[in-house]
């Protein structure tokens, strides 16, 4: 019941995260429930709130909207606070998203709940080196078994998220838009493609205008459901580098791709080296940092089964591509994981053999 009535409350206009926090303060103190608290007059709530004229307003036609009996219906789209999957990493937040809305794999969230996902992230305007590195990352990130988290951008949100479903892995992108927009509208059809193969996140209800803030405001949540951030490349004034912040306050570990010196996208991310970021040569080191992901299934054992044996005595990746009927990008990452498990070893010629 007090699920349906924190809903209401949370769709008034001007109660966002610190009002809502507020307003459970109140509830806690005076030990009663949110549907208590609808009935109490305004000016018993303006003795305990320091709210602004304007939200007071808004609360009172937002409560005669609704009446004193409201149909309440939560979307089954929806995460509140408190509910079983809501992801853990949201709480530790200045500011927690009120509600968050999601669309696809509703398991996913089991994987966010506990912050198993890696977030990747840079500009919109990457170099191709750094479009490269982010597709790599996907890639190895995906058959590692780890979901990949991104903000769908153009760039390098893109290329991680590209990477990741180009091995059948699990992309989880968190929007600045409601979930129905699409930003920018060129990414229609992958948006659409990431909602059926993997999740689609916004703290955003349907219908909010596109706020230039919001896309700011979405970095915290992209780092509040990650265990690690990678930041492929970004200039000094970049969204990149507030994420990068922020995983610095929630002690969120930061990898970065080392850019060119003289390229002015890079050199964002390379000041972060200077600050205690680890530097990320390889999609292979940060595999062997985070080791096997949640989603490493039995399925994915089979498939390693059959490429371990498609390598036999030693394969090229033409070789295997012609045994397998698979695509070179899928199989190198999937060699680079097992190199990282030390079942296999790269020797002269790109000649792959098992050890």
């Amino acid at each position: 019941m007090d699920r349906r009535w924190w809903w209401l409350w949370s769709q008034c206009p001007g109660l966002g995260s610190a009002r809502i926090r507020a307003l459970r303060s109140v509830a806690c103190e005076w030990s009663v429930g949110p549907a208590e608290l609808w009935s109490w007059p305004t000016e018993r709530l303006r003795t305990l709130l320091s709210w602004p004229e304007s939200c007071w307003s808004s609360l009172e036609r937002f409560r005669r909207l609704h009446g004193k009996a409201p149909q309440i219906n939560v979307p089954d789209n929806v995460l509140l606070p408190g509910d079983r999957q809501w992801p853990q990493g949201l709480d530790r937040l200045d500011r927690p998203p009120v509600v968050l809305h999601h669309c696809g794999d509703p398991l996913l969230l089991q994987e966010l709940q506990q912050q198993q996902a890696v977030a990747v992230v840079g500009t919109r305007a990457a170099s191709a080196h750094g479009l490269a590195v982010a597709e790599d990352l996907g890639c190895t990130l995906a058959s590692m078994g780890w979901p990949v988290i991104s903000g769908l951008a153009e760039g390098i949100d893109a290329a991680a998220h590209w990477g990741c479903l180009n091995v059948g892995g699990r992309p989880v992108a968190v929007l600045g838009t409601s979930l129905e927009r699409v930003y920018p509208r060129n990414h229609e059809t992958f948006q659409a493609e990431v909602g059926r193969k993997g999740l689609l996140l916004s703290e955003l209800s349907p219908g909010t205008s596109m706020n230039r803030g919001s896309f700011v405001e979405r970095n915290r949540l992209i780092v509040a459901l990650a265990k690690a951030l990678v930041v492929v490349e970004c200039p000094e004034r970049s969204g990149a580098l507030i994420s990068a912040k922020f995983a610095s306050q929630l002690q969120c570990p930061v990898w970065v791709v080392p850019g060119d010196a003289r390229r002015w996208s890079s050199r964002g991310s390379n000041a972060l080296l200077r600050n205690q970021a680890l530097p990320l040569l390889t999609a292979a080191d940060l595999a062997d940092h985070l080791g096997a992901g949640p989603l490493i299934s039995a399925s994915a054992s089979v498939a390693q089964d059959a490429l371990l044996a498609a390598i036999g005595d030693g394969a090229s990746i033409e070789t295997l591509q012609r045994r397998l009927g698979a695509r070179g990008n899928q199989l190198s990452s999937r060699l680079l994981a097992l190199e990282c498990e030390g079942q296999v070893v790269c020797e002269a010629g790109h000649l792959w053999r098992r050890r």
